[in-house]
């Protein structure tokens, strides 16, 4: 299906306007649907808005692969891949109705089932894209497999519009799967859960997403199966558990996804979002005694606190002893951005994370040599 051209004026507007900026070193913070606009340090420079960028490119669904520019509402998207029994398997959040494509990409976050499927960048084919500079780049495109060039495409998600402009995305698509189910395991334990989620992880179940959470000193677990009927069917009687109802819980999914749910809602003045990254094998953490939590998602990987800011470096300490990271996802208010100074102060003193640093740094002097996009968002330093 062709639905459109390749809006060739806004994007020489865009890349006018940027080419200007980088000559007068005037900063410009990309806007797309402002959704995510509470993750970072801090926001700043002149609007540049995604907002002319807007429409379907082309959809194949034989081919599972649809193009779409960067302002195009995401809710937009899902509709058309719906239609077509298709859909973006890594569950994008969406974190409000204004949420875009590009952003969608930018942000690099991805959903419960982000554990069995892979992450938003797995699905990215290719990408255009306006650099600090104002010139227009393609990189990859619009197949499963193309070597050509660096992977930039990919590069691209998660950098939060630091290293320039996306103007049109192509993504993989994947079949709704055929069947879901999702199991409710009353009276379990944060190890018990985990033990579970590990010990299931290894064997050949249609594990799709799970969720973990203790509210009144009774822990919960949630584990969401998707796949072939058959496979679904035999995972249900192996497993056991409550079954519920998929229509009425996917409210609770899609809630899961964008964070929503009443445990994410139901938070202290004074405490912070964070997320601790961790490998999924990881044991309970001991967390600090003014911390709420953890709700655990990915099996285990991914692992959700209520803080207040004063508890950073004792997440970060937990984090790292366990082989990964803690960041703070949304500040005390959700008018505040995320930090003052920067995500993982612990990562960045390690050996590993003076490296990353340095790797960025150069990237961004390769896209954006100006330093004008997106400026503080990332990074303190640019």
């Amino acid at each position: 299906m062709q639905a459109m051209d390749s809006a060739t004026r806004p994007i020489k507007d865009i890349s006018d306007r940027i080419r200007a900026a980088a000559s007068d070193k005037t900063p410009l913070r990309i806007c797309g649907g402002g959704s995510k606009d509470f993750y970072g340090l801090r926001l700043q420079g002149e609007p540049l808005s995604t907002h002319t960028l807007n429409g379907i490119v082309s959809y194949e669904p034989s081919e599972l692969v649809a193009t779409a520019l960067a302002g195009t509402p995401l809710a937009e998207l899902e509709a058309l891949l719906a239609a077509q029994g298709q859909c973006l398997a890594f569950e994008p959040p969406h974190f409000g109705a204004a949420s875009t494509v590009g952003g969608m990409v930018a942000a690099g976050l991805s959903g419960p089932s982000r554990a069995n499927v892979g992450a938003v960048r797995d699905f990215v084919l290719g990408l255009e894209m306006i650099n600090g500079q104002g010139e227009v780049l393609r990189y990859g495109g619009q197949v499963m497999k193309n070597v050509a060039g660096y992977d930039v495409s990919r590069l691209m998600a998660g950098s939060w519009g630091t290293l320039g402009v996306m103007t049109e995305v192509s993504l993989k698509v994947l079949p709704v799967a055929p069947a879901e189910a999702t199991l409710r395991f009353d009276s379990c334990s944060q190890q018990q859960a985990l033990d579970w989620l590990n010990h299931w992880g290894g064997q050949p179940l249609p594990l799709n997403a799970s969720n973990w959470l203790e509210e009144d000193g009774k822990g919960t677990l949630y584990l969401r199966l998707r796949g072939a009927r058959a496979a679904v069917q035999a995972a249900i009687l192996r497993l056991g558990g409550e079954r519920l109802d998929s229509d009425t819980v996917a409210a609770d999914w899609s809630a899961s996804r964008d964070l929503s749910l009443p445990w994410f809602q139901q938070r202290a003045a004074e405490h912070c979002l964070w997320r601790l990254s961790v490998p999924a094998t990881t044991a309970p953490l001991q967390l600090p005694p003014e911390a709420k939590g953890p709700f655990i998602d990915w099996h285990g990987a991914q692992r959700w606190v209520q803080a207040p800011r004063s508890s950073a470096g004792a997440l970060q300490q937990l984090a790292h002893a366990a082989g990964g990271s803690a960041s703070l996802l949304r500040a005390e208010s959700t008018n505040q951005i995320s930090a003052t100074s920067d995500f993982d102060a612990h990562a960045q003193r390690s050996a590993a994370g003076r490296t990353s640093a340095l790797l960025h740094a150069r990237l961004k002097q390769a896209f954006d040599p100006a330093g004008i996009l997106n400026v503080g968002r990332l990074s303190a330093n640019w």
